[in-house]
């Protein structure tokens, strides 16, 4: 044994045993790597808890922040949020302009009063996106992974009309926890042409026989609807199931 390299080491774990120092470049990263993995699995554990019991069913709705109120997409979504909003719904949305103001503004058309109704889950970008003023209650992320996990624990059904590259990564997850059991009972609804065409899509490029890349349970998972009243009809019955579990004591 080396005295001097034996001497070194001593000195530098002077008072503590186990100090990481920042010129240990390798030793703090894996610290670091450590650290931030255990934090994952603090916050993974406090989003498991619920209320006992919750007045409201929140429906999320998905869609695109480049259409502007007049068009005919913004006003059915519009619609379809106030008589959502009218059977019992909260309505969750992105909190920003386009398809996300106008869910938000079918809610508050209904219960401007109550802040609940309508909600705006945001995200920081830099081509700053404001809030729309029809959200009631407004949270704010910095990240795209602290948002779209908010979105997942707290909605009851999701509704994506149609939308580009965002829309496509919300509706992807949410059909990818149901695919493996990590949401159920909740709702994926796909409103128009272009999502129906994307599940034709997938069933083409990934049920190949002999060369399958998904299973065709998978595919039973959206719901791919045209209409306004298919979409509340989906949500109707599911709403009606989870009100079901709400009164259980």
């Amino acid at each position: 044994m080396n005295p001097k390299k034996n001497m070194s080491k001593q000195k530098s774990s002077f008072g503590q045993s186990d100090i990481v120092r920042l010129s240990d470049e390798d030793a703090a990263v894996e610290l670091l790597e450590r650290a931030v993995t255990g934090l994952w699995e603090v916050v993974n554990d406090l989003t498991r808890f619920r209320r006992t019991t919750r007045q409201n069913y929140r429906v999320t709705i998905f869609g695109s922040a480049r259409l502007e109120p007049g068009t005919v997409a913004y006003k059915r979504v519009k619609q379809l949020a106030a008589e959502l909003t009218k059977m019992g719904c909260d309505i969750v949305s992105g909190g920003g302009p386009g398809i996300m103001r106008a869910a938000n503004e079918g809610a508050h058309s209904v219960d401007p009063k109550a802040l609940h109704r309508s909600v705006g889950i945001r995200v920081a970008l830099p081509f700053e996106q404001e809030l729309n003023p029809f959200v009631g209650l407004a949270y704010e992320h910095r990240t795209f992974f602290s948002r779209l996990h908010h979105f997942m624990i707290a909605s009851d059904a999701f509704v994506v009309v149609p939308g580009g590259i965002g829309t496509l990564l919300e509706m992807a997850l949410a059909w990818q926890l149901l695919q493996v059991s990590k949401l159920y009972n909740t709702p994926l609804i796909l409103v128009g042409k272009m999502w129906a065409e994307l599940i034709e899509w997938g069933r083409r490029s990934m049920l190949i026989k002999s060369n399958e890349l998904a299973s065709e349970a998978d595919f039973t998972i959206p719901h791919c609807v045209n209409t306004i009243e298919e979409t509340i009809a989906v949500i109707r019955e599911n709403r009606a199931a989870w009100l079901a579990t709400q009164n259980v004591k």
